[in-house]
């Protein structure tokens, strides 16, 4: 007997908690073990941060497989030569099985600096924008903020979504009890986005 709709929304709800956990665990470990060095490639931090994901006995008790670097597939698309190069990747999924059905959740990570406009106008076209034109669907983003101060990156973001005229979608922090750098966005196309920040610049 499959489920209703209403016991697979409490269920996805409780994926995307263990997602959380998962990566915030790991963000927690390489802040400890130092792991991660501040001159790293974005892919080379969710490399490490990955590997941490699935030392986690967590993941196993909760039977969710990860990985990184995914390409999306969409079933629009064209099929023709080379198409599967041209597909949107995206930087980590979580799977897992219930009740004879797939759950999937997607995280896009985005360096961050406080200093660097070009970074902040990133996280909003290929972060931000990516899900609200459902090239991502079913996820977050992350920003791993390399160096500067948090909350000034966060309003120098806001300030660059100010200037398109998107007030309404600016970044707000909110009270989450997994991570203490949560923030939220609302936009009409996909309702609320939710937001990790990983603060490596003054942790390491």
């Amino acid at each position: 007997m499959g489920l209703n709709n209403d016991k697979i929304l409490v269920f996805k709800n409780a994926f995307e908690s263990k997602c959380f956990q998962l990566i915030v665990g790991a963000y927690n470990n390489v802040v400890v073990d130092k792991s991660i060095s501040l001159n790293l490639e974005e892919n080379d931090i969710s490399a490490i941060l990955h590997h941490n994901i699935t030392l986690n006995p967590l993941s196993i008790k909760w039977q969710i497989f990860s990985k990184t670097e995914n390409y999306i597939y969409k079933e629009n698309r064209k099929i023709e030569k080379g198409f599967a190069s041209k597909q949107s990747r995206i930087d980590f999924v979580f799977s897992v099985f219930h009740t004879n059905l797939r759950f999937e959740y997607f995280i896009e990570a985005k360096n961050l600096n406080e200093n660097d406009s070009a970074l902040k106008r990133r996280y909003i076209d290929t972060g931000i924008n990516s899900y609200i034109s459902k090239k991502y669907e079913n996820g977050s983003l992350v920003g791993y903020l390399i160096e500067g101060n948090l909350d000034l990156t966060i309003s120098g973001i806001n300030s660059l979504l100010k200037k398109d005229g998107r007030n309404t979608e600016v970044l707000q922090r909110k009270t989450f009890k997994l991570h203490k750098d949560y923030f939220e966005s609302e936009h009409k196309e996909v309702g609320v986005l939710k937001h990790l920040i990983f603060e490596f610049a003054n942790n390491l």
